[in-house]
């Protein structure tokens, strides 16, 4: 009997001491568009539909620059005579009859049409800053999906190794408790763990299908996605060599949602100017012939009018606009001050998941192989018991999935910094 449990130990701990695991195709569907980080992150900016829809929101944007540079038509009013009661004619629009022809251009002042211009052409860079926040936010979503599948399938590619090696040490204890060589006590505590490991395991496909599904609409692609890490692509995430605060300064000049907020309070701005200049009257300039209304015939005048700024000089509009400068100003000054206190928190959240990446690696392995080498020999020397084999493997299975997290976490913080900075710090 020792022996049979001897011959099982060995088999399980040499798939988990040599069993590593070079790929992850068994965890793959064979139709599958297996892609490294760089190729999801180009097929990102090429399929992507919501990139796709907002580059139409910026060329309608770049459209109402158009628009606001273009000048108002004139304006033609012709009057015809309908009737004359002396020659009893209608329309009588000839040498003897009556027709007015007027034509009147409208002339801004105080520069409107160039405020204007400004104006529309600073909202258009707004929504360039929106549309690049978009997609620094679906990157890093994309980018920490992407390394979140691939630790996960590490896990659950030992999680399967041990899942078969255990299943069939449950079947042979089931088989020597019918015949009473073990206890009911040892077969349960076997099944336990095997129970146990069942549910991690299912844990482990749920959330891996959920991020499954959104990394294939950040690609808009329809077929499982296999993502491939190289070791060189880890090597990469390391800690900053710039100071804390050359970082923040960083964050304070690339980062689009902040540089949004500068560019609301620029069109406050410019919002304010033109208010201003709508409180000058622009000025109607325009010529008028009157074949035979006039003191003369064919009275031929030129016409000019303006409004009166009695009532309206647009005191309110100008107040307003006023008020809008010092609510955007405050808004950017307490953005820019979570912008500086975000990348300060993922400073802190990088350097301690490194030190635990660090430490905890090094101390796991060394530990596995003191296990690896110990193991199996005191089992087989009757010196470990059926019940210590079951809790060293299920320390074991923990350490894995823990470590494979930690590793992902590792990645995540990286990638946050990343897209809390607004610049790459670590693909390039």
């Amino acid at each position: 009997m020792r022996l049979l449990l001897a011959s099982f130990s060995f088999f399980l701990f040499a798939q988990l001491a040599h069993g590593q695991p070079a790929t992850q195709q068994a965890n793959v569907p064979q139709d599958t568009l297996t892609l490294t980080l760089q190729q999801a992150d180009s097929l990102f900016l090429k399929n992507n539909l919501q990139l796709l829809a907002e580059r139409f929101r910026v060329d309608a944007s770049q459209a109402q620059v158009i628009q606001a540079g273009l000048y108002d038509n004139p304006t033609v009013t012709v009057e015809l005579s309908t009737y004359n009661n002396e020659t009893r004619r209608v329309l009588d629009v000839g040498r003897q009859g009556q027709k007015t022809v007027a034509i009147e251009q409208l002339l801004y002042t105080a520069g409107k049409r160039n405020k204007r211009i400004a104006l529309a052409s600073e909202a258009a860079r707004l929504t360039g800053l929106e549309v690049l926040d978009i997609v620094r936010g679906l990157r890093f979503d994309l980018r920490t999906r992407f390394y979140s599948i691939y630790f996960q399938r590490q896990t659950l590619t030992r999680f399967n190794q041990q899942l078969a090696t255990l299943q069939t040490t449950v079947s042979a204890y089931e088989k020597q408790y019918e015949r009473s060589n073990v206890s009911l006590r040892e077969l349960l505590r076997l099944k336990a763990l095997l129970f146990q490991l069942s549910n991690d395991r299912t844990s482990i496909i749920f959330q891996l299908a959920d991020d499954e599904r959104a990394l294939r609409s950040l690609l808009s692609v329809d077929v499982p996605v296999n993502p491939i890490v190289a070791e060189a692509t880890l090597t990469r995430y390391r800690l900053p060599v710039q100071p804390d605060d050359s970082l923040r300064q960083m964050a304070l000049r690339n980062r689009p949602d902040l540089l949004a907020t500068e560019s609301l309070t620029r069109q406050a701005e410019l919002n304010y100017n033109l208010q201003r200049s709508l409180a000058v009257p622009d000025v109607r300039v325009g010529g008028a012939y009157d074949q035979a209304g006039s003191y003369i015939n064919n009275y031929v005048g030129l016409s000019l009018s303006t409004d009166i700024p009695l009532f309206n000089r647009n005191q309110g509009a100008i107040r307003a606009a006023r008020s809008q400068i010092g609510y955007q100003t405050q808004l950017q000054r307490q953005r820019a001050i979570q912008v500086g206190n975000e990348v300060a928190t993922s400073l802190q959240k990088v350097r301690e998941v490194e030190r635990r990446v660090q430490g905890l690696e090094q101390q796991f392995s060394e530990q596995f192989e003191q296990l690896n080498r110990g193991v199996i020999g005191n089992f087989q020397k009757g010196n470990i018991s059926l019940l210590e084999f079951v809790d060293l493997i299920e320390a074991y299975n923990d350490s894995v999935q823990q470590l494979n997290r930690l590793k992902a976490d590792r990645v995540g913080a990286y990638e946050e910094l990343n897209y809390l900075i607004g610049k790459d710090l670590f693909n390039e």
